[in-house]
Formats: C-alpha cells, sequence, structure tokens
C-alpha cells in the first residue's frame, strides 16, 4: 500500500486544495494506481535514486502535473538526470559557507505552526554575483530543510524580509534559474512563501517574475506588510510570534550569527549518509545491473506546464 505521506494535503486555508479533480482530491486507489504506473515507466533505479523515488516523491510530481502520468514521468526523470549530475545530497556546508556568511538565506530554528520548517530570505544580504554558487547554496538550502522534515509533513515556508531592499540585489538570470530548480526539481516542496514589507519598487520585479512561475507557485506567494493588520493575520495564522525574527514583527531580537549556524550546518550534514540509506519498502529495490536513466532521451528542457 502506498505510504500515508504520499496521500497528506494541508489543510490549514493557505494552502488547501479544493475539489478541483487534481490529484489531491483522487481516492487512495487512483493515487496508488497512478504511482505504480509512474514507477513502472521510470524502471528500477540505482542507489540514491531509488531512495528519491519514494512514493511521497512520485506523488508530489503527479500533484505537480496535475495528474497527468506522462507529463509526471517527464518531469521525474529530467530531476532523476539533474540529480545523477548535480549531486545535490552530496554537497555540505563547507561548499557553500562563503555564499552563507550573511545570513540571506538560513533555516530558523523554529517551524510554523504546522510543523513546517522555516527558510528566511534577506535580499538585502546578497554577497555573491555567482549565479553558479547562489543555486548551489539554494539548492543546499532546500536538501537541509528536506532533512529537516517531521515524518508528517513533506512542505516547508519561505519568510522573506524586504527591509533594505533595492533593485541591485536581485538579478532576472538569477529569478529565472532559481525559479526552474525549484518548479522542476522540487515540486510541491513549498507551501506558502510569505514577502514581507516588499517595496513599491518590487512590483515591477513582481510582475516580471510572475510568468516564470507556474499560477499553482504564484498563489503561494502572500505579500505582508507590518502596517496592515489584516495581512499581518497571515503571521499570527502560521506562526508562534514569540519565536520570530523581529524583522517580521516577532518576539525575537537576536542577530544571524554564522558561526553558531555554521554548527547547526554541520551537524545536520552528519546525517545526511543516513538519510540517504533509510531502508523502506516503498523504495524501488535495484536491479543487479545499474539502472538504466536514458539521459539522451530525455528532454531538459522545461516541462510542460498545465
Amino acid at each position: 500500500m502506498a505510504s500515508n505521506e504520499a496521500f497528506r494535503t494541508m489543510n490549514n486555508g493557505l494552502n488547501k486544495p479544493g475539489p478541483d479533480g487534481t490529484e489531491d482530491s483522487l481516492s487512495p486507489e487512483i493515487q496508488h494506481g497512478k504511482i505504480n504506473e509512474v514507477r513502472r515507466l521510470i524502471g528500477p533505479q540505482p542507489g540514491k535514486l531509488a531512495v528519491y523515488c519514494s512514493d511521497a516523491t512520485i506523488s508530489r510530481y503527479l500533484r505537480a502535473r496535475n495528474g497527468n502520468i506522462k507529463k509526471a514521468v517527464k518531469m521525474l526523470k529530467a530531476s532523476l538526470k539533474w540529480r545523477l549530475e548535480y549531486k545535490p545530497e552530496e554537497i555540505r556546508w563547507d561548499d557553500v559557507a562563503k555564499e552563507a556568511e550573511t545570513g540571506k538565506i538560513y533555516r530558523s530554528s523554529y517551524k510554523d505552526k504546522y510543523g513546517r520548517p522555516v527558510l528566511v530570505m534577506r535580499p538585502r544580504c546578497q554577497n555573491s554575483k555567482s549565479i553558479k554558487g547562489q543555486i548551489k547554496y539554494l539548492v543546499y538550502c532546500m536538501e537541509n530543510a528536506i532533512l529537516n522534515l517531521p515524518e508528517e509533513q513533506e512542505q516547508m515556508v519561505w519568510l522573506i524580509d524586504f527591509h533594505g531592499f533595492n533593485m541591485s540585489n536581485i538579478s532576472i538570470k538569477v529569478t529565472r534559474e532559481t525559479a526552474h530548480v525549484l518548479q522542476e526539481h522540487y515540486p510541491e516542496r513549498l507551501g506558502v512563501a510569505v514577502l514581507y514589507d516588499s517595496p513599491k519598487i518590487f512590483q515591477p520585479f513582481w510582475t516580471v517574475a510572475k510568468p516564470f512561475l507556474e499560477p499553482k507557485t504564484a498563489n503561494k506567494v502572500k505579500f505582508v506588510y507590518s502596517d496592515d493588520p489584516n495581512t499581518n493575520k497571515i503571521m499570527d495564522e502560521l506562526f508562534d510570534m514569540e519565536l520570530v525574527e523581529s524583522a517580521f514583527g516577532g518576539k525575537d531580537n537576536a542577530d544571524f550569527d554564522v558561526n553558531k549556524y555554521a554548527e547547526r550546518m554541520r551537524e545536520d550534514d552528519k546525517k545526511i549518509p543516513s538519510f540517504w540509506k533509510t531502508p523502506d519498502s516503498n523504495f524501488t529495490t535495484p536491479s543487479a545491473a545499474p539502472a538504466v536513466i536514458d539521459t539522451a532521451s530525455i528532454d531538459t528542457t522545461n516541462s510542460d506546464s498545465d
């Protein structure tokens, strides 16, 4: 039987699926059948790729493609090719420490009220012009957040602090690559993204950036303003504000300390090998021969959108 995680959806008013015929609203039996069909079509996978292809993972790819098996298979095959080549699970803190030193992205020490890890992003703290370096650090942060997911959860929250923001902090090229990596290789991992106190000068950029996002993803973006009680309700719904940074209206006045954060991340890095070796009957058993990922037949351009 498929794992319960594969069929679990959030019902918190901020990320609530409706009875619209999408993968979320199908019966467990139909979802289970689709998961098995996707697994049959991608074939057996070796090692870490077999671990990656859990029921929950396949279910996320199906949801990202509105239950379309053919599109989900194409998307998943492209991700398997990317993971085989990019090796995101092998990135360690010392590989990205320079990108991380300003605290432009970090995983908070608290979770939201639904148990989701929180990634804090501060565009004003951008310290690199390297697209490759920025994407590598983003991937590390995503993998680290996934590593710290509680058993009953599969999504995360982004808190984006726009204080001190100016347009030199962001790049269309980085935004385009970020959107591609997150949507194509981390589908259904974002629960909600809170953009806090975004200035008027951000609006033209959002107008340009929004078309890079699929509608489902764009709808997860929430604008919150410190002087607007109505939007501040979003923060109260999501968080225990005693734990949240003061930049977001919370009670925590501590500054980001890269040395303390480095200690946390190095401890997390020690968990990675066991994370990828955890046995689970839902994982595809690797065949005796190396699994075949026909990289020549995979279209590495953007997958069909729905």
